[in-house]
């Protein structure tokens, strides 16, 4: 259970949330585990089988405040809104911004900044970690050229603009992703260039399928605080395409999912067995793969650090939520400047 920016996360099954007076009482098990003033909540996320009373529901929607059902996984069930809320007025605000043209730039060249910061973060860590004196240099010099990229942004005048020194970086990271695997794992994960639909080889495989797992994840949080995750600033709209949850996405790709990858395949967790040859040159994970994937990032899920912006210990899965919520105060004109994720 956390409390985040007055939006109370309930993550334990079977958990059960009762009205106590003027109070939200939290039960597991018979046994109190929790109990804030429901003047503190503006929202209640829950998660897995969390049961609340009928009279709690009925207080929520009379008040206006919304509960959010999750899956175990995290990704959107359901979302019980009372007659007033202000989520008419926080999607007109992300159609305004959407249709300025400077203003969409604004939030873009955040996003990208902040996944070729976080990408920078991978290298640099790879870096100090290294075995040999090549790959050291590999990496320090990579992350260099991305601290150059990253000065280049404010320069990007258009969205085309940004979405070239994007692809740059992004090319520049995956070409020295090679030298943070273990040398005995290269030979097992053989990886050149970023490839997908279909992936080629196997660590494109496995990075395809986490950002999958991402990306549900950002498209539930941007759904939970009333967003349109069909509507981004980065990535173009097209018909069926989640533009606001591919831009979310772009700043955990390098944190969550490409770390833990080179996390799996480091200690031999994942083996190139995990993965299947399909027609065509198409690479996939088998079975046991994916169960081995979505095992171990659930986990990291549960692990915690503290957010760089907030200065709060914060469950890693709800990384997507916070984020989601400062673009929404954002977008309502709360605060001056959306600050994407930043990995430390």
């Amino acid at each position: 259970m956390t409390l985040l920016q007055n939006t109370l996360y309930v993550t334990t099954p079977d958990a059960y949330l009762r009205l106590e007076g003027e109070t939200v009482c939290v039960m597991v098990e018979q046994q109190r585990r929790l109990q804030v003033p429901l003047h503190h909540l503006g929202a209640l996320v829950l998660f897995d089988h969390v049961m609340l009373s009928p009279a709690l529901l009925g207080r929520c929607a009379e008040d206006g405040r919304s509960v959010v059902w999750l899956n175990r996984s995290g990704r959107f069930q359901a979302r019980l809104e009372g007659p007033v809320n202000g989520n008419i007025l926080l999607r007109q605000a992300q159609f305004r911004t959407a249709e300025d043209g400077r203003a969409a730039l604004v939030l873009a060249r955040a996003t990208v900044a902040g996944k070729l910061r976080n990408s920078r973060q991978v290298l640099m860590r790879g870096a100090r970690e290294a075995k040999s004196g090549a790959d050291r240099d590999t990496l320090v010099k990579a992350a260099r050229l991305l601290a150059i990229q990253i000065r280049k942004l404010p320069q990007a005048e258009t969205l085309d603009a940004l979405r070239g020194f994007e692809g740059d970086g992004a090319r520049l990271y995956f070409e020295s992703l090679p030298a943070v695997m273990r040398e005995p794992v290269r030979e097992q994960f053989p990886f050149e260039a970023r490839s997908r639909r279909p992936p080629r080889d196997a660590f494109n495989a496995l990075i395809s399928f986490l950002y999958a797992l991402v990306l549900a994840d950002c498209r539930a949080a941007l759904e939970t605080v009333g967003l349109d995750p069909q509507l981004g600033f980065l990535h173009a709209v097209r018909p069926g395409r989640p533009a606001l949850a591919l831009d979310l996405l772009e700043e955990f790709r390098a944190p969550l999912a490409d770390r833990l990858a080179l996390t799996l395949i480091n200690r031999g967790q994942i083996q190139p067995g995990d993965f299947d040859c399909r027609e065509g040159g198409a690479v996939l994970l088998n079975d046991k793969g994916r169960k081995t994937v979505i095992t171990a990032y659930q986990e990291r899920k549960q692990e915690t650090l503290t957010h760089p912006l907030l200065q709060q210990d914060t469950p890693i899965g709800l990384l997507p939520h916070i984020q989601a919520r400062l673009l929404a105060r954002f977008l309502r004109q709360d605060v001056r400047a959306y600050v994407p994720y930043l990995q430390r």
